[in-house]
């Protein structure tokens, strides 16, 4: 599918070679998408009509691991499980799942399953010695809500789509648009859905470089507010409307999962700090504003890969001085993301004949062109 920046739009920072969150090192992607049926096919909610699925982003692939964590919340009508234990403990054990509001429980149960029959979590550990069979980890399931395409109240995500996800999670060039979890989303009143980006940053005082990834599950905003470049795309596009037959959500309602991934050394309260720039990005394209919305962010690093111990480790830290480009490259990396998925979504017909339109490339492209001489200042072109 076409991206943001083959459509001309410009974005600040340096992308890695995949512009993807998979260019951090490790990092896997994988995908079940759930579109089956015709709208007319939607009587009830034990109908076969579904738009909806299941996103797996597991940070050291499938293996056993445990890597530093933060997170933050933008604003909390969502679910995000498992962050309890994050938050005091500082390690993501595990995949991070993302999928639609109602399926969270089945996607929570399915990843724990198919963590223990692959061995891909510490067992306990008693008087120097690990106790196989034994042991105890917290499933990361993010969720934002689809209902309006979606038969959601047909719990249509199984135990096989979560496996789907997680087995054929890779690395490299990933799918954006309608696949996974965000086959059935909105965005500023157009189809919305999955999207990623990167930037890589160069710390010169340390002659170091480093990567910073985003994946975003975009489902909220509304159509007025939405702004590309400080281009006002949200006002200037036309003739390119929502047909909403059943319930009309109040403009801007549903949620963002936002997942950060970085092989930079940084520690869980700066991955907290991390996570609190994702805010600035979504504020660049008009967003952030609407109460009913779910704005949750997730974050962690793939470096020091021998931190987690059960007795002692040793870490490499960056120091928080260092970290400002950091800040910098999450935020363009989150705008990029969501952009990213906005173009590569296509129109969809949901469930009562419901209609959410692409976001029109010709449009895009012609409303670039008027902006021409403002880009050209702008990004000193």
């Amino acid at each position: 599918m076409p991206r943001a920046r083959g459509l001309g739009i410009p974005f600040e920072g340096k992308p890695g070679k995949f512009n993807a969150i998979t260019d951090v090192k490790g990092v896997e992607v994988g995908y079940s998408t759930i579109n089956i049926g015709t709208p007319e096919d939607f009587q009830n909610n034990n109908s076969a009509f579904a738009r909806t699925g299941v996103t797996a982003i597991l940070p050291r692939g499938k293996k056993k691991s445990a890597v530093f964590a933060g997170r933050h919340d933008l604003n909390g009508n969502g679910e995000l499980t498992g962050t309890h234990w994050i938050d005091d403990s500082g390690f993501l054990h595990g995949p991070i799942m993302i999928t639609n509001t109602n399926s969270v429980g089945i996607v929570r149960d399915s990843t724990a399953k198919w963590m223990i029959e692959n061995n891909c979590y510490y067992a306990s550990y008693r008087e120097g010695k690990e106790i196989n069979g034994f042991g105890f980890f917290y499933p990361t399931v993010g969720e934002t809500y689809d209902g309006i395409l979606n038969d959601i109240n047909g719990f249509k995500v199984k135990e096989e789509h979560v496996f789907e996800a997680l087995n054929t999670a890779k690395s490299g060039e990933i799918q954006e648009g309608n696949v996974g979890g965000g086959t059935g989303m909105r965005c500023y009143s157009f189809k919305g859905g999955t999207g990623t980006s990167s930037r890589v940053i160069e710390i010169d005082e340390l002659e170091a470089t480093y990567t910073v990834g985003v994946l975003v599950q975009a489902n909220y905003g509304r159509r007025e507010e939405l702004q590309v470049a400080g281009i006002p795309f949200g006002k200037e596009i036309k003739n390119c409307d929502e047909q909403i037959n059943s319930y009309s959500p109040k403009p801007g309602e549903g949620s963002i999962i936002v997942v950060v991934a970085t092989d930079a050394p940084v520690l869980p309260w700066q991955l907290n700090k991390l996570c609190r720039r994702v805010s600035l990005g979504i504020g660049n394209l008009g967003g952030g504003y609407q109460n009913g919305s779910g704005d949750i962010f997730i974050g962690f690093s793939t470096a020091n890969e021998n931190a987690f111990s059960y007795t002692a480790s040793q870490i490499t830290l960056l120091s928080d001085e260092q970290i400002e480009p950091l800040f910098k490259a999450v935020s363009q990396a989150t705008e990029e993301a969501i952009v990213n998925a906005l173009v590569a979504a296509e129109s969809m017909v949901g469930r009562n004949g419901n209609f959410v339109p692409a976001m029109p490339h010709d449009q895009i492209k012609s409303i670039l062109q008027n902006y021409n001489e403002y880009i050209q200042m702008r990004y000193k072109l």
